[in-house]
């Protein structure tokens, strides 16, 4: 197995999961990944060791979604699944999937300044100094911006909850 093979096998999975936590759609995640492996092959030279190659590709990874979640095409995606297709959820639908599509549906109403250190934190379980480091932050603004996503979240769930049971 050569060395593109290689890394294409140990990163991909785990860097498609986190596109998806960006752009919220498993093939436009692995399109990213894709992406983001024919840019690394190609400018590989460029990779200068400073971190780990999964960090490296985590960042591109992260960049690139988020290039996607600014492109006309996103936005126009967005559009027809407004449009043309129904985001009501089957009344046969397990409880356990209904309370992961909430927290997935209240995940992604997080603005990205809170979302994205709290996935790194609680979803790839890195330390607040890893994350402040990765996204270029400070210790506290990233415990902060921590703290301020779970408040969110934990608000979410309450008007849910209150929602339910008018």
């Amino acid at each position: 197995m050569n060395e593109m093979d290689q890394i294409m096998n140990e990163h991909s999975r785990y860097l498609v999961r986190i596109a998806y936590l960006y752009v919220k759609n498993w093939s436009t995640a692995e399109d990213v990944v894709q992406e983001v492996f024919v840019t690394y092959f190609q400018k590989s030279d460029q990779f200068r060791n400073e971190a780990s190659i999964k960090t490296y590709l985590t960042k591109m990874t992260a960049n690139r979604a988020k290039d996607y979640l600014r492109s006309w095409k996103h936005k126009k995606d967005v559009v027809f699944e407004t449009i043309f297709v129904s985001t009501k959820s089957s009344e046969q639908q397990l409880l356990e999937q209904e309370q992961l599509a909430s927290l997935e549906k209240h995940l992604f109403q997080l603005p990205l300044k809170y979302r994205e250190p709290l996935l790194l934190y609680y979803y790839d379980e890195q330390s607040v100094a890893e994350i402040a480091e990765f996204l270029e932050l400070n210790e506290n603004t990233v415990k902060t911006r921590l703290r301020r996503a779970k408040l969110q979240l934990k608000g979410f769930f309450a008007e849910e909850e209150v929602e339910t049971y008018e």
